[in-house]
């Protein structure tokens, strides 16, 4: 049965009534009005979460993120199945803004985790496809508050892409899991300070057969290197644990110590706190990316947006300059 319409377009309300009620269809319908840049799907997608808002925040999130070779998928795949074996419903999204421009290797999501996309308590969604991060991390956020309002127990946010994606998921998410493979030394020293900054449990995953013993050294690598490093909560210091996705090994123990984060991150109501500057930082970068879409559209500044880029570049006006007085002409005409 489809959704009931109303003026030519969905029925907000019921809609809702069907995502509390775990319905799969409604459930997609909403995400592809989340995902869409058409206005009218933005309207009725703002409408839907203004609805469905009550209904959010009753999920665990956690951020994944991964070196190259680690394993992520499987990892993903293993840990899912052990949740929805223990009843929870689990939902994997995944950011990756470089989707439009190469296909996307989550295109294949269907595929890499072939057993938790058959599995009737998870649901698997592709990263939406938009050029820019802030783009995919917005939509991101909405289909994540959307899952919850559907039920779901935990919400699995993996980084595809390089860079800013790990910041971004670690704003999104209560926990975050950075996966390591089991090396040390020179891959130590490979590995960006500020990524390893953000885990809250760092994962040696492929620590089975032969890679056993250098994935406890690798393990003690990471925690000494850890120890050195300032903590983002006095009520919790990050974790090393090792884990084989292949084997299904340590996925027990990772979860036991999500637990012991969420009761620690809880103390003091930190973990609440985080969620409320969470959702005002993304207030903020919502209203920033919505002024800079207004100003690029602006006919009069976009008629003199390219020669002061080329200004610019050439050297002939410094940045700010150029931003004041587009800025300006912006502001002028909009008074106006």
């Amino acid at each position: 049965m489809t959704e009931k319409r109303k003026n030519n377009g969905p029925d907000i309300q019921d809609m809702a009534e069907r995502i509390r009620k775990g319905n799969r269809r409604a459930l997609a319908r909403a995400i592809t009005l989340a995902e869409s840049i058409r206005d009218d799907h933005q309207v009725d997608a703002q409408k839907l979460l203004g609805i469905l808002l009550p209904d959010t925040g009753n999920s665990i999130r956690i951020g994944i993120s991964g070196t190259p070779g680690v394993g992520k998928s499987t990892f993903i795949e293993a840990f899912g199945r052990f949740l929805t074996a223990l009843g929870k419903k689990v939902a994997v999204l995944t950011i990756d803004p470089s989707s439009k421009r190469t296909g996307g290797s989550i295109l294949g999501d269907k595929t890499r985790m072939e057993e938790l996309s058959r599995d009737p308590n998870a649901f698997i969604r592709p990263s939406p496809s938009s050029g820019s991060l802030g783009g995919v991390a917005r939509r991101t956020r909405e289909v994540m508050l959307i899952c919850e309002a559907a039920g779901f127990d935990v919400i699995l946010i993996e980084t595809v892409g390089v860079g800013q994606s790990e910041t971004t998921v670690a704003d999104m998410v209560d926990v975050f899991l950075l996966l390591l493979a089991p090396a040390g030394g020179d891959e130590l020293q490979g590995i960006k300070r500020g990524v390893m900054e953000l885990a809250d449990i760092v994962v040696i995953n492929k620590a089975d057969g032969d890679l056993i013993p250098i994935a406890r050294r690798a393990a003690s690598e990471y925690r000494g290197a850890i120890s050195l490093m300032r903590p983002k909560s006095k009520n919790w210091s990050p974790k090393v644990l090792m884990t084989s996705a292949l084997n299904k090994v340590g996925v027990d123990e990772l979860w036991d110590t999500i637990g012991e984060y969420c009761e620690a991150r809880s103390q003091e109501d930190e973990l609440n706190l985080q969620r409320k500057e969470q959702s005002s930082a993304w207030m903020w970068s919502e209203l920033e990316e919505s002024l800079v879409n207004r100003l690029k559209s602006n006919t009069h500044v976009s008629a003199k947006l390219a020669g002061m880029e080329a200004d610019v570049k050439a050297g002939k006006v410094s940045p700010t300059a150029a931003a004041r007085e587009l800025l300006s002409i912006f502001l002028d005409k909009q008074e106006k």
